[in-house]
């Protein structure tokens, strides 16, 4: 094995123990599994996922009734993935994670997406590994935590980074992000432009812009679901704002690709 393999399936009532030399991520976008790894277990369900590292026995028995995500992750794979060494570092321990509504929502979506056009299980997977690396490189900060500037007065933008892309979907303001650093909006807006060129709203929508592009390109969702994932109010103003970052239309963009 030396791709991403993701498949959707329905893991069934019967009890299945073993080990591979492979990581695995388990995801479910309903339903529930019994999953445990080396004696300690959870249940799997749409708001709880698991990361299996490889050569970790582990068990599990399925309701029949659950749709889940299992993606096989060779460690040779890793390196040529974007973000691949901190995505390896996901899976240095066995662990559960909270799934929130929004990548369950994607889960769901990026599932439809397979199973219409399976030819694009890797970039799928792609996809939904990145969208986890990004939802649990978040978690450690916890929703009101501050994000410290480092020692030299620079921001840390790679959390920020984080948190902005947990949070597409959602109105971002300048002040929530200024609380997240421990600054007032002001000094946190100076210091923002110093740092990256953009206001801080310029730059979420950079962000915005960005992701919805690899959905363009990666997914069949219609734009009208692209612009809500990413945070727009309706179709026609993403249209617009698309078109002013990357002179082309993401119908037309979508038609050519």
């Amino acid at each position: 094995m030396t791709f991403l393999d993701l498949r959707a399936t329905t893991l069934e009532h019967e009890h299945v123990a073993h080990v591979h030399d492979h990581h695995q991520l388990i995801l479910a976008t309903s339903g529930a599994t019994e999953l445990s790894i080396e004696g300690s277990g959870e249940r799997v369900t749409g708001s709880r996922g698991c990361l299996i590292p490889s050569s970790r026995h582990h068990e599990y028995r399925g309701d029949g009734r659950n749709r889940t995500f299992v993606l096989d992750i060779p460690a040779e794979t890793l390196p040529t993935l974007r973000d691949g060494g901190r995505i390896e570092r996901l899976f240095d321990r066995p662990r559960f994670f909270g799934v929130p509504p929004r990548l369950n929502r994607l889960a769901d979506s990026l599932m439809q997406q397979l199973e219409l056009c399976p030819e694009l299980h890797s970039e799928i997977a792609a996809l939904l590994l990145r969208a986890l690396y990004l939802h649990l490189e978040s978690q450690p900060l916890g929703e009101e935590a501050t994000l410290q500037a480092d020692p030299d007065g620079r921001l840390d933008l790679a959390r920020l980074d984080a948190w902005i892309d947990r949070h597409l979907a959602d109105e971002i303001r300048v002040e929530r992000l200024a609380a997240l650093c421990a600054l007032s909006a002001g000094h946190f807006h100076a210091r923002f432009r110093e740092r990256t060129g953009l206001t801080p709203l310029a730059y979420v929508q950079q962000r915005r812009l960005e992701h919805a592009r690899t959905l363009v390109h990666h997914s069949d969702l219609s734009l009208g679901h692209i612009a809500s994932l990413v945070g727009f109010r309706d179709q026609g103003s993403f249209s617009r704002a698309y078109r002013r970052r990357f002179e082309v239309a993401p119908s037309r963009e979508r038609r050519r690709g």
